[in-house]
């Protein structure tokens, strides 16, 4: 459902996207609808409508899942190339890790100096209690069809983890982290190429700053991560003069309330009362799961 943020009486529209908190192929509500499918429905709608001549994606997120910041990168970088519609990246206050992922294909990038960018990498976290499992004496008893069944068991000694596990372990993590670099890659070079030579192009020793560490919006700016330091106003500006148009009226999407699909819960629940939250909880982090996402997050 369109719904118009700023009219300025012009035949002409922006889209306005928000992408923020975790990014996660989890559903966020009863329906199993996900960010993923929220998004890609977002960009369908945009390349149908010729009186889009843009769209806007604010981003203010520190990462999330390995795949689902994929698929949001693909969806975008497929939605330029087939309607030739730019997409402009507004980054808020943190746009770390997969927050950059999904920047990263979008042929502008405005950032704030302060914003928070970059933690280039991939990150798999979780814990071993295998030692407090043996102070208080319990003893677990595994039976396995092969010998890697239980990599990243939480209950295996550590001095069981063999130097093949490690391998395969980093081998899935080094796969991941050059799929980012070449999204970087990729997506910064396409921008060069539709921006006619406007905007930052990487730095020659980039690949430093691809370690993992955070960077501030200038700091990104300076190695060609992003494209303009500004605002929200300064992004609206920008896709108005890469769509070409003088002005546009500011829409967004949202998903239509079906009161009917809550009273459902009344006929599959015992309880008296049903509560309504019509909020949004961040998906948990998993163990075992890949994720790009600064490591202070993990915790």
């Amino acid at each position: 459902m369109e719904v118009v943020v700023e009219d300025n009486g012009s035949r002409n529209k922006i889209a306005v996207m928000n992408l923020q908190g975790v990014i996660s192929g989890q559903a966020f509500d009863s329906s199993g609808y996900s960010i993923v499918e929220y998004l890609k429905d977002q960009f369908s709608v945009c390349e149908d409508d010729d009186a889009i001549k843009a769209v806007i994606m604010k981003v203010d997120s520190p990462g999330g899942e390995v795949l689902a910041s994929d698929e949001i990168s693909r969806v975008i970088a497929e939605f330029q190339k087939k309607s030739g519609k730019p997409v402009i990246s507004s980054m808020g206050s943190l746009a770390a890790s997969g927050g950059y992922y999904v920047s990263a294909p979008c042929q502008w990038i405005v950032a704030n100096e302060l914003t928070m960018t970059g933690s280039i990498g991939v990150i798999m976290s979780g814990y071993n209690w295998r030692g407090l499992m043996d102070k208080v004496g319990i003893q677990p008893l595994v039976f396995k069809s092969g010998k890697m069944k239980d990599m990243l068991s939480p209950s295996k000694p550590l001095d069981a983890i063999t130097d093949e596990e490690r391998a395969i372990i980093q081998g899935i993590i080094t796969a991941s982290y050059d799929r980012f670099k070449e999204v970087v890659v990729e997506g910064r070079n396409f921008a060069a190429d539709a921006n006619n030579g406007a905007g930052r192009v990487l730095a020659d020793n980039w690949v430093n700053f691809a370690d993992g560490r955070i960077l501030t919006g200038k700091e990104a700016y300076d190695i060609g991560f992003v494209d303009e330091l500004g605002n929200f106003d300064t992004a609206v500006r920008r896709a108005k003069k890469l769509a070409g148009i003088q002005s546009a009226n500011l829409v967004a999407f949202q998903q239509p309330f079906k009161f009917g699909s809550l009273l459902r819960l009344l006929g599959e629940s015992e309880a008296k009362s049903v509560k309504i939250d019509l909020g949004l909880d961040l998906p948990k982090l998993q163990a075992g799961r890949l994720y790009f996402l600064p490591p202070h997050l993990l915790q």
